[in-house]
């Protein structure tokens, strides 16, 4: 499927069935080959596990990392109106403007690990609907959010960092999160909310998950009702690099909120993903619980953007070149003990 416009949710639906799967032959290679690198049997720890996850999902038992995309997108959000951050609407318009010049944190890290960085705003100056009131998104416009993210890939990448930028996107994050896995403790302080600020994110949370009750059984009716166009194009951009066998490291929280709905809709869309961190947005440790994804890294994160997933990637890229750069013991002369 390597290019598709999605005009419906059963498009997408369709999107999320016969997903390719990892290749069985690149894996038992990559197995075989970290057997007889010059260490001792596991003591790269997860290193090794994680450079046979990637040779098995490129399909090449001793791949390279070239091209890693650090992809972000940009939504705004009509709950922002009801006070759930604690800057305003018009700063996401103002960060895009910093991400194209270089300016952020995500700016230097990509750079610093050899990534290439796309920015995609999606309709900026039209937020979404107030989930209180009714759905978020129209159908059309989720679909036209979740195509910008499938388009957004580059079909060349061998590593996808999705990131994300929205005033009042963790408001958004939570609802979605709350709806795909029921419970409490979803709501947390986002941006830096605290006291009755974030009380009243709490509320605007159980407000819409209220409104939308009858609806939640359905992932991406989730998505279109509680979520927002920059979480729909990180979930069409996730699946995107499924169906290209591209390996994805997940950010924080808003991102992985995202991807989840793909693994509600479907069990195992997330197979080509790993946790690149877990964030101090509590929600998030929760979430990757979850989705049975044990982290790489831990730093008290909580920006997004893909800040967290583009550490990982140094993480990934060190893992893959041990596993394909190192000598097998015949090579290097060396006795296996």
């Amino acid at each position: 499927m390597p290019d598709a416009r999605f005009a419906t949710l059963d498009d997408i639906r369709a999107a999320l069935t016969g997903l390719p799967s990892p290749d069985a032959q690149a894996l038992s290679g990559a197995q075989a080959r970290n057997g007889q690198l010059t260490k001792p049997p596991g003591a790269l720890g997860r290193l090794e596990d994680l450079a046979q996850w990637y040779a098995s999902w490129r399909g090449d038992l001793r791949p390279r990392i070239e091209r890693p995309q650090v992809a972000v997108f940009a939504g705004n959000h009509g709950v922002a109106s009801l006070g759930v951050s604690a800057f305003p609407p018009e700063v996401t318009a103002q960060m895009v403007a910093n991400f194209e010049a270089g300016g952020a944190a995500i700016n230097q890290l990509a750079r610093t690990f050899g990534a290439t960085m796309t920015v995609t705003p999606l309709e900026l100056d039209r937020p979404t609907a107030d989930f209180t009131q009714g759905p978020a998104m129209s159908e059309d416009e989720l679909c036209a959010a979740f195509s910008v993210g499938w388009d957004a890939v580059d079909p060349a990448a061998d590593v996808l960092v999705p990131g994300e930028m929205g005033i009042a996107n963790t408001t958004a994050a939570s609802a979605v999160a709350a709806a795909l896995y029921g419970g409490v403790g979803w709501v947390g302080a986002g941006t830096g909310v605290t006291g009755a600020a974030l009380g009243r994110k709490a509320e605007v949370v159980a407000a819409g998950l209220e409104r939308h009750r009858d609806a939640l059984g359905d992932p991406l009716e989730v998505l279109r009702r509680l979520g927002g166009r920059e979480l729909a194009a990180m979930a069409g951009a996730v699946l995107r690099a499924r169906h290209l066998r591209v390996p994805v490291l997940l950010d924080g929280f808003i991102c992985t909120a995202a991807a989840s709905v793909l693994e509600r809709a479907a069990p195992g869309a997330l197979d080509h993903c790993a946790a690149g961190h877990v964030s101090a947005e509590a929600a998030h440790a929760a979430l990757l619980e979850r989705l049975n994804k044990r982290p790489l890294l831990s730093l008290g994160l909580r920006l997004g953007e893909g800040t967290g997933g583009a550490l990982a990637l140094g993480v990934l890229r060190g893992a893959v070149e041990c596993h394909s750069g190192m000598a097998t013991f015949a090579e290097a002369g060396v006795t296996d003990g």
